[in-house]
């Protein structure tokens, strides 16, 4: 991997040293730094001027759209485009267009799609290139720039100077072919996976970074795991379910819930798994829950849900399910020999364990499913939702209820991934520390 340090003013120069090159743009710099015989390339924006270039200089010039001028340097031709990506025709015919030595392209990613025409793109350009996507999902242009066949790629050391960058020392650290994984999902400013999987591939000694892909359109997805070499993908709200159609397999767990929240990318064979349940089993053991034959009330009916009815149907429990949306209830109980009431035909305080698989607390403010108010010692409580207190969790605290945490889940869930994408075992501890 070569890698160019962007800087964003002249001191970012002393931090560059694990950088192979350094790019001095002079909008922000406002002219050429001493750069220490390091490869330069020098970027204009709005006019070329070489007046300004240091006697001697002998690095590259970016000289965006503007026509080649007259020079021996090495010539970079460039487009950005800040809002969007273009289709893979698009971009090989104004790439094929420019006449600088090196054909730039940067594109705002924000779709699956989009990464499959910056992929689709590369594989057809003859000349040298760089391309590269810009925004959070862009990133993966970034770290796989011998797939992309890019001349060189991107990273900051001072402060990012485009959406998407990595700082240089993880670039660096990183290099070609390390192991990337992700999570899939919409949102996700509130998730904690990147830090916990991050860790844990440090402590595991693995070389390979743990990134979010945040999307609400899954087109496309299949070709981009395959041609991006994602070894792995965590999948969260709203796709557990919908990402079934878009794979190669489906484990019979998974199958039998309905929902699939990891995939593993074995040479291009896409599998999907549920490792919730996995997170149940940890979260509930750790808080020393026994459910087995017990009355449970699951709130909500998405993919946690599912994973939760599988896990206490295998426990002989007799469970009801509520919630607002009485079509995906229904549905999810009708699934695991369960029944469904609606929300106002159910009193907590009935059940001896209560599990809440909705977002309330988390990703939603608003009310639960059913009434917190009237809990007792006797009871449990089980809330998904981690990183903050919950009303549930706070009402369940009051009455003296045994708790069972969402972080422990959430850890567990991650270990179990984890265990399939890499083959390293025991990486629970690591991600329950992360997340405090």
């Amino acid at each position: 991997m070569r890698v160019c340090a962007s800087l964003s003013s002249a001191g970012d120069m002393d931090l560059a040293e694990e950088a192979d090159m350094v790019e001095i743009r002079l909008d922000l710099l406002g002219g050429v730094p001493d750069t220490h015989g390091k490869p330069t390339l020098v970027t204009f924006r709005g006019g070329v001027d070489l007046s300004v270039l240091p006697d001697g200089f002998s690095g590259m010039v970016d000289v965006g759209e503007d026509p080649r001028p007259d020079t021996g340097l090495r010539v970079v031709s460039s487009y950005h485009d800040y809002e969007s990506t273009p289709t893979a025709d698009e971009i090989v015919g104004m790439l094929s267009a420019m006449d600088g030595d090196i054909r730039k392209g940067a594109f705002m990613v924000n779709k699956m799609k989009d990464l499959m025409s910056i992929l689709e793109a590369s594989k057809r350009i003859r000349e040298d290139h760089v391309l590269l996507g810009m925004g959070a999902l862009g990133v993966l242009t970034r770290i796989r720039q011998d797939i992309l066949g890019n001349e060189f790629t991107f990273g900051y050391v001072g402060e990012p100077t485009a959406p998407g960058q990595l700082s240089v020392p993880e670039m660096r650290r990183l290099g070609d072919g390390c192991t990337l994984l992700g999570i899939l999902g919409c949102p996700l400013g509130k998730s904690r996976s990147p830090e916990m999987q991050n860790s844990a591939l440090r402590d595991a000694g693995i070389r390979g970074i743990y990134v979010p892909l945040e999307t609400d359109d899954l087109e496309g997805v299949e070709d981009v795991i395959r041609g991006y070499d994602i070894r792995g993908l965590n999948v969260t709200i709203p796709h557990k379910q919908g990402i079934m159609a878009h794979l190669d397999a489906v484990d019979p767990v998974a199958e039998e819930i309905g929902a699939v929240n990891t995939v593993v990318n074995d040479d291009g064979r896409l599998t999907g798994y549920n490792t919730d349940v996995d997170g149940i089993t940890k979260a509930l053991e750790c808080a020393g829950i026994v459910p087995d034959g017990g009355r449970v009330l699951i709130m909500g009916s998405g993919g946690a849900a599912r994973a939760c009815a599988h896990f206490m149907r295998g426990r002989g429990c007799d469970v009801t399910v509520t919630g607002r949306n009485q079509t995906t209830g229904t549905d999810l109980a009708e699934r695991f020999d369960a029944r469904y009431r609606a929300p106002d035909s159910v009193a907590a305080m009935m059940y001896d364990l209560i599990v809440n698989c909705t977002p309330v607390g988390m990703y939603s403010d608003g009310p639960y499913p059913v009434g917190i108010g009237h809990l007792s010692a006797g009871q449990s409580v089980f809330d998904m939702v981690y990183g903050t207190d919950t009303p549930l969790m706070e009402a369940a605290r009051k009455a003296g209820c045994r708790i069972a945490n969402g972080k422990d889940m959430l850890a567990g869930q991650g270990a179990a991934s984890f265990r399939r994408w890499t083959g390293a075992d025991g990486s629970f501890d690591t991600m329950r520390r992360v997340l405090g």
